[in-house]
């Protein structure tokens, strides 16, 4: 099947084609002629999988077909967890949307409303927004919703394990009742089945690939190390590949700037992105990676599924992530649109069983190399991995844990500013 067989428009086929995209993938050639069709999607998809142009395309498609004269009022409302997701969505939306008369705009936490709000008081069809910002500005009497026909939610468990309940149930209470829903998430969860009972209606049920699997197309190692060889042993794998564009998973913020100094300090230039780092150091630290000026990029979970970095050949595991599904989106990054990437993970003695679990989620095994000369004489036990993020308390609210499995206070999301980022947390 090509684009062409989709029934997309000419506009947005040309600009498909710019893309270079020529074959739909599995999740697009599902999801779209649904969508076209007008009916409520729950979709399952994978990072990676080209889910973004499998609800904008024919998003687009609609809007530009019913054009309204005069002042554009909000049509679309993509709603994300994340600032990186919702840029990235947004320059999607952009990209795809080049040869129509189509106005997007993309609003979240982080930095000053002003400039959002002159954006959106000029007129606009597609808004993508995360949820603390634009119940904000919503507040303000900076927007309406009142227009909305399309309505995306992307990313829907990670909205779940962050605490959004409370505000999307908020925003669906501002939005018509008639209107399509498109909901996409990489898990199927008892709380993302009830969540999609509340806001679709009559859904066609779409899978791309089955939940927590990684895409053929990447290769996955894990090395036995010490604990505090960790560094070591990741500056000699770059330097000796002459890696030149590699993403580096830490479970904290801490152990995130802790590793970039020390990158730093062995002549490998590298920039952290974590919840504590400024909107404007996350733009730049991701922009300066992706135009390869820095080789490394050390991120905590907040970029797991926020980041679209193409042809990404490497990703390291520096700490397994104590929730086994994490993995699968941490890896996520690299082999995506069918290109070929290497998941490499650092496993100490404590995290043994964290790799158990990521086994046991993934259902295939990954086998376990010893370096030589590093070979690993750690004898600490190993901690228990979570079997789940968060309890989900009422109204979205949430408790998350520490890396030591003890359960850490959550304040609740009272401003823009916090519920894009819901609070000090190990992220």
């Amino acid at each position: 099947m090509t684009f062409e067989d989709l029934g997309l428009s000419e506009d947005i086929l040309k600009a498909v084609r710019e893309k270079g995209y020529t074959t739909p993938s599995p999740i697009q050639e599902k999801a779209i002629p649904h969508i076209l069709n007008g009916k409520d999607i729950l979709a399952s998809a994978q990072t990676g999988t080209g889910k973004t142009a499998g609800f904008t395309l024919p998003m687009l498609h609609d809007l530009a077909a019913t054009k309204k004269e005069g002042k554009r009022p909000i049509r679309a409302l993509i709603l994300t967890p994340t600032r990186e997701l919702a840029a990235q969505v947004y320059e999607n939306v952009r990209e795809y949307s080049v040869h129509l008369d189509i106005k997007s705009a993309v609003i979240f936490g982080g930095v000053k409303a002003k400039a959002q709000i002159t954006t959106l008081r000029r007129g606009v069809d597609v808004l993508v927004a995360t949820p603390g910002r634009l119940l904000d500005l919503e507040n303000q009497g900076a927007l309406s919703l009142k227009r909305v026909k399309i309505f995306v939610l992307d990313e829907a468990d990670r909205m779940l394990d962050m605490g959004f309940l409370r505000d999307i149930k908020k925003v669906i209470s501002l939005i018509p009742e008639e209107r399509q829903n498109l909901m996409f998430s990489a898990t199927f969860s008892k709380d993302i089945k009830a969540l999609a009972h509340t806001i679709l209606k009559n859904p066609v049920s779409v899978e791309a690939t089955p939940e927590n699997t990684a895409t053929e197309t990447i290769t996955q190692k894990a090395y036995n190390v010490d604990k505090g060889k960790k560094t070591e042993v990741v500056t000699n794998l770059i330097k000796e590949g002459n890696w030149s564009q590699v993403l580096i998973f830490t479970r904290t913020k801490h152990g995130a700037n802790k590793l970039t100094q020390k990158l730093e300090k062995s002549k490998i230039t590298a920039a952290a992105i974590h919840g504590n780092k400024s909107q404007g150091a996350r733009t730049k630290a991701l922009a300066y990676f992706k135009e390869n000026k820095i080789r490394v990029l050390v991120a905590t979970d907040i970029a797991a599924r926020g980041l679209d970095i193409p042809l990404l050949p490497h990703v390291i595991n520096f700490e397994l992530p104590n929730v086994p599904e994490d993995y699968v989106h941490r890896i996520g990054r690299t082999g995506r649109a069918g290109a070929v990437g290497e998941a490499i993970s650092l496993v100490c003695s404590e995290e043994l069983d964290y790799l158990k679990a990521i086994e046991k989620v993934l259902n295939e095994r990954i086998e376990m190399e010893i370096i030589e000369g590093y070979e690993p004489t750690d004898a600490a036990p190993p901690k228990a991995a979570s079997t789940q993020k968060k309890k989900k308390g009422s109204g979205g609210n949430s408790r998350s844990q520490n890396s030591n499995g003890k359960p850490k206070r959550q304040r609740p999301s009272n401003n823009s500013q916090r519920r894009d980022n819901p609070r000090k947390r190990r992220d």
